[in-house]
């Protein structure tokens, strides 16, 4: 498998998982719901009003199995109006109102409420005979009860999948497309600014901009094919925003500050940075964490965040780059001769700039030494900068040795013995002698 499809794949399967994890109140909603006993499927409802069609289903359910409950008391539906509706008729067995049956029904089903009215109450009477016989006896009201719950999991289950698969291999391929145009898209945009534009930090961020800008399209089409209503959605994330604000605090912090980065442009492509403990050459600059290179060949990711509000040192934001060398010249040298040899060396030394001219200055006056601090100019590149100062050290070493400077050579040293026994016993035996 290759790695661009295991990133579809990856994308895909998050993408699946937001619909079916951030729009739980989408997601509860479904147009209809069927109305099982034993297993078996009577008829199905819609929503009415601010009942869902799931929860109505429920209710139906359990007003014909609480009339199970005493099968000698089962009667033959009656279909009867209702009070709050001249339109809407109830089906009642013994009395107690099984289901209600609306105009918005009748439309779903395409016919009119006196004729649906009919079908379900024959339906309901078929299923409440059936059911009557399977729960004579204690056993048999055990065996059915079982059996009831088990073929209505299995029928709900079977009836979900069937909704449920084709939706999702349906939001599956429009992901797929959306990735193959914004991965195209992201490829063309590289061609066109290749060729006129100059600016790779600028042309990052548009081809982020334009590459994400698909893929958020791609998901609000996935959406719809997964059957999902995108003003509904809209209405399910607005609802849990707090609660996603929460959760993704660090994502948005991160997508935003990447955002303000390659707008704002504190640094670019190709730049060498600091930032905290971290040193090296910004790699990419992606819309979550920026990728930097240390100088020993390791990766660095840095969120966009921590970047954003933290304190950057840029290397090589200007061309050029001061350096200094400090060396030590003793209080026997001839100082002003000292000074012009270093200063000859250090501007004639390869990397150091003619101009600014380089520099001597007297650190500091030290016990033992002289501190003479040479500065020079160089280019900003961590390896030219670093190759430069170390030619310069080098040239300083060698000019002073032509001049005939002495380099510090301090009087007093530190030995520090290999044999600490043996040196132990000795002193030991010379103070013994110095006693007598």
């Amino acid at each position: 498998m290759k790695v661009p499809f295991k990133r579809f794949l990856l994308k895909t399967i998050a993408t699946l998982l937001a619909i079916l994890l951030f729009l739980p109140s989408a997601a509860a909603q479904s147009e209809k719901e069927t109305v099982r006993l034993d297993g078996r499927a009577i008829f199905r409802v819609g929503s009415v009003g601010e009942i869902d069609a799931t929860i109505r289903a429920r209710q139906i359910e359990r007003r014909i199995n609480r009339l199970l409950e005493n099968p000698d008391a089962i009667a033959t539906p009656r279909i009867e109006p209702t009070n709050a509706n001249v339109s809407d008729l109830v089906i009642t067995i013994a009395g107690v109102p099984v289901v209600t049956v609306t105009e918005t029904d009748a439309q779903d089903n395409l016919t009119t409420v006196n004729v649906l009215a009919t079908q379900w109450s024959q339906a309901i009477d078929t299923t409440l005979k059936r059911a009557s016989k399977r729960r004579l006896s204690p056993s048999g009201r055990f065996v059915a009860e079982v059996q009831a719950s088990i073929e209505t999991a299995f029928g709900r289950l079977i009836e979900s999948a069937i909704v449920i698969i084709p939706r999702a291999l349906a939001a599956f391929l429009v992901i797929g497309l959306f990735w193959a145009i914004a991965t195209f898209v992201r490829w063309l945009m590289r061609i066109v600014f290749r060729h006129f534009v100059e600016d790779l930090t600028v042309e990052n961020l548009i081809k982020q901009v334009a590459y994400y800008a698909v893929w958020c399209l791609g998901f609000i089409v996935a959406l719809d094919a997964f059957g999902f209503d995108p003003q509904t959605a809209a209405t399910g994330l607005g609802l849990t925003s707090l609660a996603l604000g929460f959760a993704l605090k660090d994502i948005l912090s991160n997508f935003i500050s990447g955002i303000l980065i390659l707008v704002l442009r504190p640094f670019e492509l190709g730049d060498q940075i600091i930032v905290g403990e971290t040193e090296g050459n910004v790699e990419r600059i992606e819309l979550r964490a920026t990728q930097l290179r240390t100088y020993d060949g390791r990766v660095v990711l840095v969120p966009n965040a921590e970047l954003f509000t933290s304190r950057i040192i840029n290397n090589t934001a200007a061309s050029i780059r001061r350096g200094s060398v400090t060396l030590f010249i003793g209080y026997d040298s001839d100082l002003r001769t000292a000074i012009a040899v270093v200063r000859e060396a250090v501007q004639a030394t390869d990397g150091v700039l003619t101009e600014p001219i380089a520099s001597i200055r007297v650190q500091d006056l030290g016990q033992d030494d002289i501190v003479v601090e040479a500065r020079f100019w160089t280019d900003s590149r961590r390896s030219d900068f670093v190759a430069t100062t170390s030619q310069v050290r080098q040239a300083i070493v060698s000019a002073l040795k032509a001049a005939e400077i002495g380099l510090p050579n301090p009087d007093v040293r530190m030995l520090i013995p290999h044999q600490t026994e043996q040196w132990q016993a000795a002193l030991k035996n010379t103070n013994l002698n110095h006693n007598d």
